[in-house]
């Protein structure tokens, strides 16, 4: 009997650390779940921006005399932004920075182009326009939440995966952080303001 009690102690400290395993890994693959969740969420708000500035660009195109380098600059920056895809399992820095630098483009492209719509005031007393105007604004605003919700759940599965003991599990079962949205360079610094007319 005394020899089956270092093996029933050793089959023990084996099943809690095998359920340890199991539950440790388990709740990180629901929170890079849904970390990876959010990502798509990320993705459609961009989608839904990219769908309604096709309309918006239909709607302006409409104005027989409006500048079409702007029009042009606008399509390609859609285009280029919508091509530009990360598969949310493989969100390395990298890839993200493309992915902003893409989604950047576009956004000045756009601006550029409201900007350019203030000469046109047919253009901007067309409802069609206004409400396209409208609900932009409204999905950049959807956008900006879902991209903070993506680097809330991802940062506490990037902490997770770093904390001990838990950090072990993770490098054993490869679980790699994952990328978090960023400011673009210099957007730290407060812009000039010179009231100054003379």
């Amino acid at each position: 009997m005394k020899k089956l009690i270092p093996v029933i102690i050793i089959i023990g400290l084996l099943l809690v650390a095998g359920m340890w395993y199991v539950n440790t890994n388990n709740n990180l693959v629901e929170m890079k779940g849904q970390a990876t969740k959010q990502w798509a969420n990320v993705e459609s708000s961009y989608q839904r921006r990219s769908d309604l500035i096709g309309n918006l660009v239909k709607t302006v195109q409409g104005a027989a005399d409006f500048e079409r380098g702007t029009l042009k600059d606008v399509i390609e920056a859609r285009s280029k932004a919508t091509s530009t895809t990360i598969d949310a399992n493989n969100l390395t820095p990298e890839k993200l920075a493309a992915f902003q630098q893409a989604q950047s483009g576009l956004s000045s492209a756009l601006s550029r182009l409201l900007v350019t719509v203030e000469r046109y005031p047919d253009l901007k007393s067309n409802q069609n326009f206004l409400e396209l105007q409208s609900q932009l604004e409204g999905t950049e605003n959807r956008i900006n939440v879902e991209r903070n919700r993506f680097n809330d759940l991802a940062g506490e599965y990037n902490i997770k995966i770093e904390k001990i003991p838990t950090n072990i599990i993770a490098n054993i079962a490869g679980f790699d952080a994952m990328a978090l949205f960023s400011s673009k360079p210099g957007s730290e610094d407060a812009p000039d303001v010179d009231f100054n007319f003379d």
